[in-house]
């Protein structure tokens, strides 16, 4: 089963009528009850519904859709390696402009954000570079930075190279090897030159493959660029970064070689979810060498050590699962050695990315745990003597421990002097870039005792892109909750109060289902992870397989039954919303009013075996909600767009007609 954004929420509003626009299929709420609360007869007559009075909120209060779109959206932040400097991709845009745009803001340590312009890395020292991308070429600039704690400056770039296209992506800089890594598109022959704009495969007969350039400093001092360009794929067969999710994370440089994921090319690839790791040298004149065991199902985010003589990367055990449990990978190139290392650990889903941190000794990664994404560290063992997928570890060595506790945690950076990067979103605000100091502390206790360590060490907000924005709209009224299902165990969801499939809801900012902005129109968003969510476990995200119509919907009509039982109100005044499978779930409530959730509207949005294996089509049909259209009663808004490959538009368009 396909992981993607597979949720749905429900909309409540309070009792204080707040004058607001009746969005299409969104009207209906279910008021709070105040301490002197008026009837449901009595609320609704008062009401703007009632008096056809629509007025949207908006203020410097209030966060509405329009702030959304324009508020400043940060990337994740990548730091030099003196690590005294971290560049954050930032975008923005303007409805007065009627243009979107993007720029660089350069962090130190204590200083206020500097524009640099669009995307960029680190080079060296305090020198950053630029590619910007024509329509038929790119550019190769770099630019020197200068910083005190109170400013920083940019140097006007020195063009140094041009790109033979206008596609360039996903940049790495090998510094000591004096070469650039990069990805493009190109037709079957390897060449750059014929390389056209990117276009997504396999609708095209271009393919993404990795090039080497050499790019460094001369005798003088004076940067100087290579402009020989080497395919390192070319006549292998890969192609990397992965579409359509693959990016930069996809491969890491070493000072001597490349390690990448692929599909394997061995197998029709839109039926197998199935990737190799390769290691390749940057001159390409070495034929690619599989790492893998060949027995793994779909692989992430391989990286090198500092050193270059150790990789760690992310594996599923099952081809054609992408929500499998992800386990952590460990290779010694110098033994010739592959073992895994979270094999007992129920992690909850990982995600990208791993570290190593500067001796080797310890691994920084970021995983799920109850709807947070965390930062972890786990202490490396020595190597074993042979390869091996079970090995005989003491917990300390397999379980990681954690270092964070709130929000999305992203793109994990060892610093020197024991400091670890990472960056954060939250229910609260979108990324920021944080650092972890004192690391040395729970590191020493980890490896002394095999029980698990706590850290209490500091935490540093580098940025602060939107919080002077966002720091008067009243986001912080939100509350977790668990409700007991029959079997005993618990199910988790979000509670977002108004002032006055496979996926979870998080503690994290999203412009694309944000519920604040529901919230912030009086409306009282509830979210509940229902089985089949991750971070809480594999056996928790598995329990939505071939039972889609089955026991999500108990987990939701319990957690709505908790919902109202602790926020009394008018059950009647209440809506529903989902996309992807939260599109199907509507679909499927419509066709159950024995659900009893009492929706007075419903809006899907996004919505998905091989059929004609008769026991898929059996597991079909028993979940299909066109076998019992005859049961749909409640108005319904259908949206839908032509991007979503996974769920057509055909699906919309039968439910809309249907209705």
């Amino acid at each position: 089963m396909y992981s993607c954004y597979a949720r749905i929420f429900c909309l409540l509003s309070t009792t204080m009528w707040f004058p607001r626009v009746s969005l299409p299929g969104l009207a209906a709420q279910v008021p709070f009850l105040s301490s002197s609360p008026p009837t449901v007869d009595q609320a609704y007559a008062q009401s703007p519904v009632a008096r056809n009075v629509f007025a949207f909120q908006d203020g410097n209060d209030t966060l509405t859709p329009k702030d959304l779109i324009e508020l400043a959206r940060p990337g994740v932040g990548i730091a030099n390696t003196a690590g005294d400097l971290v560049l954050v991709p930032v975008s923005k845009r303007s409805f007065e402009d009627k243009r979107s745009g993007s720029f660089l803001p350069c962090e130190p340590p204590s200083n206020p954000q500097a524009s640099l312009s669009k995307s960029s890395y680190p080079v060296a020292g305090k020198h950053s570079g630029l590619i910007h991308a024509r329509s038929a070429t790119s550019s190769l600039y770099v630019i020197a930075l200068t910083s005190t704690a109170e400013t920083l400056d940019a140097e006007p770039g020195i063009l140094l190279g041009i790109f033979p296209t206008g596609t360039v992506s996903n940049v790495r800089y090998a510094s000591k090897a004096g070469f650039l890594v990069f990805s493009d598109d190109v037709y079957a022959d390897g060449s750059l030159t014929r390389a056209l704009g990117y276009l997504a495969r396999p609708q095209t007969a271009l393919a993404l493959h990795s090039f080497t350039v050499q790019f460094d400093r001369n005798q003088h001092g004076h940067w100087q660029f290579g402009g020989h360009f080497v395919n390192v794929l070319k006549d292998a067969g890969h192609h990397t970064p992965v579409e359509p999710f693959g990016g930069i994370d996809d491969f890491d440089v070493s000072e001597m070689y490349i390690v990448y994921t692929t599909k394997d090319p061995k197998l029709p690839e839109a039926w197998h979810t199935k990737k190799n790791i390769y290691l390749v040298d940057f001159s390409g004149n070495e034929s690619p060498r599989e790492l893998t065991s060949g027995r793994q199902g779909a692989t992430h985010n391989p990286v090198f050590n500092k050193q270059g003589d150790m990789l760690a990367w992310l594996e599923l055990d099952e081809d054609g699962y992408e929500s499998d449990r992800s386990k952590v990978v460990i290779y010694d190139l110098k033994k010739n050695v592959r073992y895994t290392l979270t094999q007992s650990w129920d992690s909850k889903g990982i995600s990208v990315r791993l570290q190593f941190s500067a001796d080797s000794s310890f691994l920084y990664l970021t995983a799920g745990d109850f709807s947070r994404i965390k930062v972890f560290v786990l202490r490396l063992p020595e190597t074993p003597d042979v390869s091996t997928t079970h090995p005989d570890f003491p917990p300390s060595y397999t379980n990681p421990q954690p270092l964070t506790n709130e929000g999305f945690a992203s793109r994990v950076q060892a610093l020197p002097n024991g400091r670890v990067l990472f960056t954060r979103s939250s229910r609260l605000g979108p990324n920021d870039v944080f650092i972890l100091r004192g690391l040395g502390l729970p590191q020493v206790a980890l490896s002394r005792t095999q029980e698990p360590v706590l850290w209490h060490g500091a935490r540093e907000q580098v940025t602060r892109f939107t919080a002077e924005y966002l720091q008067t709209k009243g986001l912080g009224l939100s509350e977790d909750f668990f409700f007991e299902r029959a079997e005993g165990n618990s199910v988790h969801g979000y509670v977002l109060k108004p002032k006055g499939p496979q996926d979870v809801w998080g503690d994290q900012w999203s412009v694309r289902m944000n519920p604040a902005i529901f919230a912030q129109q009086g409306y009282f968003a509830v979210m509940i992870n229902h089985a089949g969510s991750s971070t809480f476990g594999q056996a928790f995200t598995d329990a939505i397989i071939k039972d889609y119509g089955g026991r999500p919907f108990v987990d939701i009509q319990k957690g709505w039954e908790h919902v109202l039982r602790k926020y009394p109100g008018n059950q009647d005044r209440a809506v529903a919303t989902g996309g992807s499978w939260g599109g199907y779930a509507i679909n499927w409530i419509q066709g159950h009013p024995e659900y009893n959730f009492k929706f007075k509207a419903l809006l899907n949005h996004d919505f998905g075996g091989v059929p004609w294996e008769p026991k898929t089509w059996d597991l079909l049909r028993e979940h299909n909600p066109a076998e019992i259209v005859h049961k749909w009663s409640t108005p319904q808004l259908v949206m839908y767009g032509s991007k979503d490959y996974r769920v057509p538009e055909t699906e919309a368009m039968a439910a809309f007609h249907t209705l």
